[in-house]
């Protein structure tokens, strides 16, 4: 116990006043700005998926041409995740953040432009070249403000951009292309890549005078409040050693890096099919059980299963920050996810196939979070940017892998069976891995 904690009467330890109070304003402080770009962010990256059920037509796309132009944009994503987060411990975040946004809203507004497929793969791999390094570089960023205790809670807050993202977003877009369309001479799809893009280009100049690179430097914080931060931050950094300040070289070649990474490949895969064909699947609805819905409707449609799952993910981050236990917050929710999406393939009807993919959307996003708690135990410093962004390289390239291989495998058999069965089978080699991670190491409940 610090001097800082004090005891309750059933003995364990409760903050101390200055810590529930620091905590508190710095988290009031940056979670809801970040929480709006990377709702910005990940609306940029999957709104094609919206896009698709006009542009396809306007362009000529197959279902594998639209996986590739879905999935193009991780294969620039990858090759810079782990440079573009090294930058940011150096150059410090605002100054990077500013400059990922500035460049990522020019080119997501681009996209309105495009006069063919081949520029569309071009622009999408542009695209994920300019947001490399943001998602693992936000959460480094938060690894500089907040203790370990508070990680977890804080992250699935942040995380809960995913949901939130999705489930406004979709019937934003689908009025966007509905209503939009004719608007400045443009197709539907062009205005709402246009309308969507413009926010990160404003939103980078707030980020140059509102974010803070590290504690020492928070004027809107008091001395004592500042020295204290520091002072923990410090403490935390000195119980890791040596062993979470390994060079960025032997960071990339740790074994659990890459597991942790072949498990977030897993969980993610599932994310990113429900992304990017979620919309379709409800559009199919027609063939399939007979429906007419209008393009907003579906929107509306396609977001509750994000509605629950964004409930679902706060509720999870807390029970585990409640009973201190990661590991199967991590593979039960991920596991549910594997076992409920090929059911949603037999279900025979409309209101049974969006309850079974609610639940894959459930145990998708409530995985997330208390997963990335866990790579910030054993990394800190330089060895936590190129450890946490090539964490999220391995496992964005289920970005690509899930878009073409779904988009594929539904050209080829005339069905998503079979490209849904993969996302199950990917689900649960990641559940089962954890579980491995987690007995390899001497504490399993923690990892």
């Amino acid at each position: 116990m610090t001097s800082t904690d004090r005891a309750t009467p059933d003995g364990a330890v409760a903050p101390s006043e200055i810590e529930s109070r620091v905590v508190k304003k710095v988290a009031r402080r940056l979670i809801p700005f970040l929480i709006l770009l990377y709702f910005v962010n990940y609306l940029d990256r999957t709104n094609i998926a919206f896009a698709k059920l006009t542009m396809s037509a306007d362009l000529g796309m197959t279902e594998t041409m639209f996986g590739l132009a879905s999935g193009l944009f991780f294969v620039g994503y990858l090759l810079f995740e782990v440079p573009s987060n090294l930058a940011l411990h150096r150059f410090g975040a605002r100054l990077w953040i500013a400059r990922i946004m500035l460049t990522w809203g020019i080119l997501a507004a681009a996209l309105a432009f495009v006069p063919n497929v081949g520029s569309l793969y071009f622009l999408r791999i542009l695209l994920g070249i300019a947001e490399a390094g943001f998602f693992p570089g936000v959460l480094l960023y938060l690894t500089f403000w907040f203790p370990k205790k508070y990680r977890v809670r804080l992250m699935g807050l942040f995380l809960l951009t995913l949901p939130l993202s999705s489930a406004l977003g979709a019937p934003l877009s689908a009025a966007i292309i509905q209503y939009g369309d004719g608007l400045f001479g443009l197709a539907g799809w062009r205005v709402m890549y246009l309308i969507e893009g413009l926010p990160a280009v404003i939103l980078a100049f707030v980020v140059w005078f509102y974010l803070t690179d590290r504690p020492a430097d928070a004027k809107w914080l008091t001395l004592e409040e500042r020295t204290w931060l520091m002072r923990s931050m410090e403490d935390e950094e000195r119980e890791l050693g040596d062993a979470g300040h390994q060079s960025a070289g032997k960071t990339l070649r740790d074994p659990r890096v890459i597991g942790f990474g072949l498990v977030y490949f897993g969980i993610t895969y599932g994310l990113y099919a429900l992304s990017f064909f979620l919309p379709s699947i409800v559009a199919g609805f027609k063939e399939t059980f007979d429906t007419d819905f209008s393009l907003m409707e579906t929107g509306l449609i396609v977001a509750v299963p994000y509605a629950i799952g964004a409930v679902a993910m706060v509720l999870w981050s807390r029970h585990s920050d409640r009973t201190g236990e990661r590991m199967w917050h991590v593979a039960a929710p991920t596991l549910l996810g594997a076992v409920s999406i090929p059911i949603a393939l037999y279900l025979d009807s409309p209101f049974t196939v969006m309850i079974a993919v609610s639940l894959t959307a459930v145990g998708v996003l409530c995985a997330l979070p208390v997963f990335w708690y866990l790579p910030t135990t054993f990394l800190t410093g330089a060895s936590a940017a190129a450890g946490i962004a090539m964490i999220n390289s391995i496992g964005n390239a289920s970005g690509f892998g899930a878009p073409y291989i779904t988009g594929w495998l539904t050209d080829l058999t005339g069905n998503a069976k079979a490209g849904l069965w993969v996302v199950g089978a990917v689900m649960l080699c990641a559940a089962t891995l954890v579980v491995v991670l987690a007995k390899r190491s001497d504490k399993p409940a923690q990892i």
